[in-house]
């Protein structure tokens, strides 16, 4: 009897050590926190790295891919200009792209002239009055833009100058006083490629860049 008994105990003790090992596993996995997908995983007792300081022009141009024409231009217009962001810069070279060429399809002089120096603007309201005159409109469509590349960068005394190569598909139609179609057709678009200068004086307290060139690229 007494035999049985210790036999019992010796069960009862075993399966209460798998049962405790079993449990105390299950505790600490559902005590220790699981990472989301974007988060890191840290070790105990570990550090939270330092908040990455904001990268300046140069620190972005040393993380492009391919090498950038005349970077020498664009270094010296970014210490010229702390602020000068060569991201923000094509974002906003590719907006104007789009309002410039829509506002000379309308024949809005108003935008032109914020947006273009006055030799730019000059060419721009000849072709409207030309058009005007012939009695003919503009029904294009900017489609897309498949690129904007800086071609060039110089900095002259305190006036900077980026010219941007764009690559874009342009659905152009020219219709008569009547709204009849004279050329061009609106389901076939046709790629463009244009190189824009714009233009900027560092000390500048406004961010705008002016349209000082137009070429065909």
């Amino acid at each position: 009897m007494i035999l049985e008994i210790v036999i019992l105990a010796m069960v009862a003790a075993f399966l209460g050590l798998r049962l405790f090992a079993v449990l105390g596993r299950r505790a600490e996995h559902e005590e220790e926190a699981i990472p989301s997908r974007f988060e890191r995983a840290e070790e105990p007792g570990a550090e939270r790295p330092a908040a990455k300081p904001a990268m300046l022009p140069h620190d972005i141009l040393k993380r492009r891919d391919a090498a950038l024409p005349n970077e020498a231009g664009v270094r010296a217009i970014a210490q010229a200009d702390p602020r000068f962001d060569i991201i923000a810069f094509l974002e906003g070279a590719k907006s104007a792209y789009g309002m410039v060429l829509e506002a000379f399809w309308k024949g809005d002089h108003e935008a032109l002239r914020e947006l273009c120096d006055d030799d730019v603007y000059a060419q721009f309201a000849a072709a409207i009055e030309e058009r005007e005159a012939a009695g003919e409109t503009m029904d294009n469509r900017l489609i897309r833009i498949e690129d904007a590349a800086i071609k060039s960068a110089e900095l002259d005394g305190r006036i900077a100058r980026i010219a941007v190569l764009f690559v874009a598909d342009i659905a152009a139609v020219t219709r008569d006083k009547d709204g009849n179609v004279v050329a061009g057709s609106l389901d076939d678009a046709i790629e463009s490629r244009d190189i824009w200068t714009f233009m900027r004086h560092v000390d500048s307290s406004a961010p705008d860049w002016k349209l000082d060139e137009t070429d065909e690229g």
